[in-house]
């Protein structure tokens, strides 16, 4: 792969096709957030951080560590504390 993977920066989530991408609201694809959390130019939920990385938690099984390897939630929770301050939307 050429290009740098791109990653959600509300969510995490890797941005891998063009349906990953949430849209502006000109309709345009969103450069730093996902459909999920992004739509028409604007955050889909108004939530904290702490919000998201519950909810994303629920999802906890389909994390992959480099071995390919599933996190417990716990796991995926501690690792979201360290990782979402880093992203766009949470960082201050």
């Amino acid at each position: 792969m050429n290009e740098e993977m791109k990653f959600c920066q509300s969510c995490g989530m890797p941005m891998q096709t063009a349906g990953d991408f949430g849209t502006e609201a000109d309709g345009g694809a969103s450069v730093d957030y996902c459909v999920y959390c992004y739509k028409n130019g604007a955050f889909t939920e108004a939530c904290t951080m702490e919000e998201m990385i519950r909810h994303c938690a629920e999802f906890h099984e389909e994390f992959r560590d480099e071995n390919g390897k599933s996190y417990t939630r716990e796991e995926a929770v501690r690792l979201m504390r360290e990782y979402f301050p880093t992203l766009k939307r949470w960082s201050k």
